[in-house]
């Protein structure tokens, strides 16, 4: 005798006759993706047909801006010939008034092709992301930035790094604006916060492309992401009439306001040092005036006008602020 089905074992059947249904008419519809040109590509050993899914994405997320702190020719040489520690960059651009520099006009040299991987980022981390040469494209900008080594000092631990950053050419900076633009095209998963500095994805050895670098200047034109002066405003009136006196609870909060945002930190468990490491990448990035590793009111208040404008979702809760709820992952 047969046994009765359940309900249960019945929505499945149903479930999988519609997927099976979905499939088939899928199946029709996809046949408009079939490559011509992959119909008649073969090998000794096969015949191959290509048909384009569209269960996929781009594997590029990040766009990460560097500086050189070296002249074109050497960067150049650094950047394509092989060495005991290689690095790479897709692209690099040149400055004016660079003896090394063969041309009177500049030129962006493409260094590795955009679907290959270029060694720049390290071991640097975003997001939920990490080992990010595997998810971004790098773009090395010849600037001679350089740290002096610190005298020594009578006490260990005094000896602080003196760092010297020359402005950017303008012009320079025109042609990285007009090949993130074209970047930005090509891969949309590049959202406005996943454009970001080398320092910001690794903190505890890069500082580039530094304090002198425009990051509002290539927000205006549509790269990256900047605050709006209205909101850091109201954050910072809120945050100037309520801040608490203990200052790990605010470092700490502030931790996480970063690993929010995207940095690569855990605030549960990094250390004093590591959320000064922290802070300070995102001043050089957001506060170039004043970078100083603290996390004062202004610092706070930039970030959350960040999150706010950019994971509003992701300060639910927080007093002063009445932000309506966002689905997770959802950016504007």
């Amino acid at each position: 005798m047969s046994r009765p089905i359940s309900r249960t074992v019945t929505r499945a059947i149903l479930t999988r006759t519609a997927l099976i249904a979905t499939a088939l008419t899928a199946s029709l519809a996809i046949t408009a993706c079939v490559s011509s040109a992959g119909m008649n590509h073969r090998s000794d050993a096969y015949r191959m047909e290509v048909v384009t899914s569209q269960n996929a994405s781009e594997r590029v997320r990040f766009l990460v801006m560097h500086f050189t702190a070296i002249d074109f020719a050497t960067s150049l040489r650094v950047l394509t010939e092989p060495s005991s520690a290689p690095v790479s960059s897709h692209y690099l651009i040149p400055e004016h008034n660079d003896p090394s520099y063969p041309h009177d006009e500049l030129r962006v040299y493409q260094l590795v092709d955009e679907h290959r991987r270029a060694w720049h980022a390290g071991p640097g981390h975003w997001e939920d992301r990490s080992q990010l040469n595997d998810h971004s494209i790098g773009i090395e900008i010849v600037n001679k930035s350089y740290c002096a080594p610190p005298a020594e000092s009578a006490e260990e631990g005094e000896s602080e790094t003196a760092c010297f950053f020359p402005e950017f050419d303008p012009a320079q900076i025109d042609l990285v604006i007009a090949l993130s633009k074209d970047i930005l095209a090509r891969y949309p998963d590049i959202s406005p916060t996943r454009v970001v500095g080398h320092g910001d994805i690794l903190p505890q050895w890069k500082i580039d492309p530094g304090p002198r670098f425009p990051w509002q200047k290539l927000a205006e034109a549509g790269i990256g992401a900047w605050y709006d002066d209205a909101t850091v405003k109201r954050h910072l009136d809120f945050l100037n009439g309520n801040t608490s006196s203990d200052r790990d609870s605010v470092r700490r909060r502030f931790a996480q306001w970063l690993q929010d945002y995207g940095y690569g930190i855990n605030a549960e468990t990094a250390s004093d040092a590591d959320i000064g490491l922290y802070t300070r990448a995102f001043q050089y990035h957001f506060r170039p005036w004043n970078v100083d590793g603290e996390v004062d009111n202004q610092s706070r208040a930039i970030l959350l006008a960040l999150l706010e404008k950019y994971f509003p979702q992701k300060l639910s809760g927080y007093p002063g602020l009445n932000i309506p709820t966002m689905a997770a992952g959802e950016q504007r």
